[in-house]
């Protein structure tokens, strides 16, 4: 018995998708569930596992062609229908050369390029969703000579790329039109604030031990961040928000579904935490980790990715200060996180005296559309954020069964 192998549905809007490769070929033999291939959506790229067990007879629809939801992609046949091997052909006999005196260059085919060899790329390192804390550098010893500070190693992944020509990746494409078109569709402008999450971070480093034992997962700062951009989100509505270009209407949405920009080896992937603003800092710090994991092992997905209504990019976790982050399209604004460092601070002994203070300082930028969201509306949400950080009154938030 065959069973023909289709496109599945992939989630809300998607209507077709690419076969990038197939990770069977005609003649190999698969179990039930076993992945078969791989297919890329302008969301994100997933695996299509085969419906059977048995012999994959025929391949539909080759690597780099798209086709839409519901097409043959090959079939699978009983373990008994493997065909075998065809011979290989007799090679060619080779043609007599040309005479000197003939003009016919049609007649000898010139010589096929030669590809370059594709560049051999190291492993990439994991995704980590905790932010980096720089340390501060050593000082070096007074009889050692001023030298330029470089990184002792390089980026992974990508010195195999210096000097080399290479084929723009389909998520690479997918991310660069899909931010091109948010500048251009959108009047984006942003906002920075810098807050004191000393306090913030005392309490999650006296909670993490437990809380790793307990639940399994780290406590990072960033579920902290989330969690006060979702209830910032409910104070001020206008910020979680899209423009409905076609129907000249603006739709503010009752759910904080926040997505979060991780940087993966196939490309910055950003899946959604839904309803981020009814969760407590456990949960959403379960629901990162677990995101954050499919990303990395390449098994979001679409609907792990479709409909946030704002997004969070933790560009601090590499050492930025801030960044001036692109809002995503169909969105109003995103949050982007800067690296958290230590450096004085004037701190408010009492209502009369400011003393000077080491504190941990980060910067929060908020780019935004300024077609929606005014420069105001935007300082307000900022504040409101940098008021939940610098208070952190989330005592018991992350206590056991708290996820909700």
């Amino acid at each position: 018995m065959a069973f023909s192998v289709t496109l599945p549905a992939l989630g809300e809007s998607v209507t077709e998708g690419t076969v990038t490769r197939w990770l069977k070929q005609v003649g190999d033999s698969v179990e039930v569930d076993e992945p078969l291939l791989e297919i890329s959506t302008d969301k994100v790229d997933t695996e299509i596992p085969s419906p059977a067990a048995g012999i994959l007879v025929s391949i539909s629809v080759p690597e780099d062609e798209t086709v839409e939801i519901g097409a043959v992609l090959g079939v699978i046949g009983a373990p008994d229908t493997a065909q075998a091997p065809e011979p290989a052909p007799a090679p060619a006999p080779a043609p007599a050369p040309a005479p000197a005196a003939a003009s016919t260059p049609a007649a000898v085919p010139p010589p096929e390029p030669t590809p370059a060899p594709a560049p051999v790329q190291a492993a990439a390192p994991p995704v980590v969703v905790e932010e980096a804390v720089p340390a501060p550098a050593p000082v070096p010893a007074a009889s050692a000579p001023a030298v330029a500070a470089v990184p002792a190693t390089p980026v992974a992944g990508t010195v195999a790329l210096r000097g080399q020509t290479v084929a723009m990746t389909r998520i690479r494409r997918i991310i660069g039109d899909n931010l091109k078109q948010a500048l251009l569709e959108q009047a984006q402008l942003t906002s920075v604030v810098e807050v004191d999450v000393t306090v913030l971070l005392r309490l999650r480093n006296r909670a993490k031990e437990d809380f790793f034992a307990r639940e399994g997962v780290k406590l990072s700062p960033m579920p902290f961040f989330v969690k006060a951009a979702a209830q910032a989100l409910k104070a001020h509505p206008v910020i979680n928000a899209r423009i409905n270009e076609g129907e000249g209407t603006i739709t503010y949405f009752d759910r904080e579904n926040i997505g979060i920009a991780v940087d993966t080896d196939r490309g910055l992937m950003t899946p959604v935490i839904k309803d981020a603003g009814d969760l407590s800092t456990a949960g959403i710090a379960h629901a990162t980790a677990e995101l954050a994991d499919r990303a990395r092992s390449g098994h979001l997905t679409p609907d792990d990715v479709s409909g946030a209504t704002f997004t969070i990019s933790n560009t601090g976790s590499r050492g930025a200060l801030f960044d001036t982050v692109i809002v995503p399209p169909g969105q109003a604004a995103i949050l982007g996180i800067g690296a958290t460092v230590k450096r004085p601070a004037a701190v408010m002994i009492d209502e009369d005296t400011v003393g000077l203070g080491v504190r941990d300082m980060v910067y929060l930028s908020l780019s935004y559309d300024h077609r929606l969201v005014d420069g105001a509306d935007a300082a307000r949400y900022l504040t409101a954020v940098k008021a939940i950080l610098e208070a952190a009154a989330i005592e018991g938030d992350f206590s056991p069964g708290s996820r909700t």
